[in-house]
């Protein structure tokens, strides 16, 4: 209470604060404002002093020790030894992975937010020692994580101060927002978005990666004529669809076990096309053996067939292509609510979508091999539905919205027959995205080579939906960054992250960091309009304070009478102080109330100050208060007490007194 003033609820945390850091600075320090020892307290008995100037805490061989007592107004004692915890071991300095590693901030405002960036800016600056992955881990796992949050990414230390001055600024918002509701639906990306070299950047920046890669690989080598990753860095291999598919299957699988491995857990999965094939193996709707095997088969027999047909993205509603389509053309996928591809013969396909341009409507004509999801299909369906019947199939773990059926399915999925009307019929992923929104998902995050899905999603969403899209990977940028950002854009809207399983292997340590950049702002009690009538007409001051409302100074006695009137009414602020269901004034306003009584009669410092009894503010009604101030003794002190009684009937209520206490002139050296 000497160093730190009366804490009230606060004592005993703040004591154990204070003896923390004696320790951690190895220094006992000084008890405060102690003229001589209390006579309460027979010194002489024990080893028990006060310690009138800082003294060393040196080791000695033994772990220091200390005791704080906290004693509530109510009765309640709180006690506690503290012990210095042991030395840490040192820790074998990892190589760390050279990946970008994430930084999250958190404030109570936006202001706060920038506050804290530039403190930390400050703060990394001035100590060329601390490593990125060590702020990182230590923002991540020894601060609390506000309303407002950022999300930042830095390889390296030039990276990091550039990061926080943007943020600091208000340069930078991209990673910025407070978290929000809602589910979240992972989106498995199908054929068309593959590119040379995906995947390879993650294998070497993160090694559960590398891992789920090389575990899909070596079950798919077997099955295809040339290795994995021989066909992703082959510009003409990788866009065979006998390759493409398992290469996109081996991606996604290795981004699901890599965001898994992060923490983060999905509440739905949907893939496009042969991305829900990755999406039911990490459902456990088959094992990776018996994934491979129908990835593998379906990309080898697709590929198999004649070449030829078309497909023509067309910017139309699907009612409106329906009645143009013929038994060579059919809807192959329907992406949006004016977005859907047609597929067939080549010739019925360029007749629907001549007439479709007739119409105003925009087309495009896709870049592919086969005609994918149209009749050009039913050659290989008998043998894929072989293949499909040998498998072993279970209901999935993580619930999957079907791009099939456009709907939720579970035991759907362990029909063969459901993975080879896939093949032939069209996707529905407008309709998955409907019912993903419906089931209370907010949050999507995009499995593949770039963000096809976030971009088509996005357009079947509504207007209302407080939606975030982000994929994790995108064409062009480094796989590394991109996908540590969009996990730390994920923490900004609120998701679940296991941060010591992003940071093991990096070598990150826990530093000491700045405190919070707290916002100041001065909160005083207004008293509403109305509620102090004119008293200078009855002879009296105004007092000028919230709680206070009249002051007349006693003519024969040299002393101060202060008046007020406390009531709920009045003053609501005073609800928040409730004890079991009473309001309370709480101590804190009694010794503002001395103060400001101190200061009218030129006595500002207040000495001490006994709490007697609690004052109760009423639910209904109110309290007359009464604040006294006795004549100027010989040493200038005066003595000062605070009583209350019952406004109504308070002519037959005997005033209570609730606190006495000793005020005093501001010495000269100023406290």
């Amino acid at each position: 209470k000497s160093n730190l003033g009366h804490t009230q609820a606060a004592a005993g945390a703040a004591g154990v604060i204070k003896m923390v850091l004696a320790m951690q600075h190895g220094v006992l320090p000084q008890t405060l404002h102690v003229g001589e020892p209390s006579s309460h307290v027979d010194w002489s008995a024990g080893a028990v002093e006060l310690l009138t100037e800082a003294r060393p805490w040196p080791e000695n061989g033994r772990a220091r020790r200390s005791a704080v007592s906290s004693f509530g107004f109510s009765g309640t004692n709180a006690h506690i030894i503290l012990e210095q915890a042991p030395a840490e071991e040192p820790v074998p300095v990892a190589a760390g992975t050279g990946a970008p590693l994430p930084l999250v901030i958190s404030g109570r405002s936006e202001e706060a937010l920038r506050g804290q960036a530039g403190r930390l800016r400050e703060f990394v600056a001035a100590r060329p020692d601390v490593e990125v992955a060590d702020v990182g881990l230590s923002l991540a796992t020894t601060r609390s994580s506000f309303e407002w949050r950022a999300g930042l990414v830095a390889g390296d230390r030039t990276e990091l101060l550039a990061a926080l001055e943007a943020l600091a600024s208000g340069a930078s918002s991209e990673t910025v927002g407070a978290p929000t509701g809602g589910r979240t639906a992972f989106l498995f990306t199908g054929q068309g978005s593959q590119r040379v070299g995906m995947g390879l950047e993650l294998s070497e920046a993160f090694p559960v990666f590398a891992a789920a890669f090389d575990a899909v690989c070596a079950e798919l080598d077997p099955l295809v004529d040339r290795p994995l990753r021989e066909a992703i860095v082959d510009a003409g291999l990788i866009n065979e669809t006998g390759y493409t598919q398992p290469a996109l299957f081996a991606l996604e699988v290795a981004l699901f076990r890599l965001v898994e491995s992060w923490g983060v857990r999905p509440d739905f999965l949907t893939g496009h096309s042969i991305g829900e094939l990755a999406a039911a193996h990490v459902a456990g709707v088959f094992s990776l053996a018996d994934a491979c095997r129908l990835v593998a088969a379906r990309g080898r027999l697709m590929q198999a067939l004649p070449r030829g047909g078309a497909m023509v993205a067309v910017q139309a509603a699907e009612a409106d292509v329906l009645p143009l389509l013929t038994a060579e053309v059919g809807i192959a996928a329907v992406n949006g609510p004016a977005s859907v591809v047609i597929s067939g013969t080549e010739q019925a396909v360029l007749d629907v979508a001549e007439k479709l341009a007739a119409d105003g409507c925009r087309i495009r004509r896709l870049t592919v091999s086969h005609a994918f999801h149209s009749p050009l299909m039913d050659g290989m369906l008998a043998e894929f539905r072989a293949v499909a019947a040998e498998l072993a199939f279970a209901e999935p773990r993580i619930p999957i919205v079907s791009t099939l059926t456009g709907s939720l399915v579970s035991a759907e999925l362990a029909d063969p027959e459901y993975w080879v009307r896939h093949v032939r019929e069209a996707v529905r992923f407008a309709d998955a995205v409907h019912v993903l929104e419906a089931e209370g998902v907010r949050t999507f995050l995009e499995l593949g080579p770039d963000g096809t899905l976030s971009a088509m999603a996005q357009h079947c969403l509504t207007e209302e939906s407080d939606t975030f899209l982000t994929p994790v990977l995108r064409r062009d940028r480094s796989e590394a960054e991109s996908f540590t950002t969009a996990l730390a854009r994920l923490q900004v809207r609120g998701a679940a992250v296991d941060w010591h399983a992003v940071f093991a292997g990096t070598g990150a340590r826990r530093v000491d960091l700045p405190t919070y950049a707290f916002q100041h702002e001065n909160y005083w009690p207004r008293v509403r309009p109305g509620l102090v009538g004119d008293v200078l007409s009855a002879g009296l001051a105004n007092a000028d304070h919230p709680l206070l409302g009249a002051s007349l100074a006693l003519a024969d006695a040299d002393g101060h009478l202060f008046t007020g009137r406390l009531s709920l009414d009045a003053h609501p602020w005073l609800a928040d102080h409730a004890v079991a269901g009473t309001v309370l004034l709480p101590g804190t306003a009694m010794v503002e109330l001395a103060v400001r009584a101190g200061e009218q009669v030129g006595c500002p410092l207040l000495e001490e100050l006994t709490l007697e009894a609690p004052l109760i503010v009423p639910e209904q009604g109110a309290v007359q208060l009464q604040v006294s101030v006795g004549a100027p003794e010989e040493s200038g002190h005066r003595t000062i007490a605070v009583h209350s009684r019952p406004a109504e009937g308070a002519d037959d209520v005997l005033w209570t007194r609730h606190a006495v206490g000793l005020l005093a002139q501001e010495s000269a050296a100023g406290g």
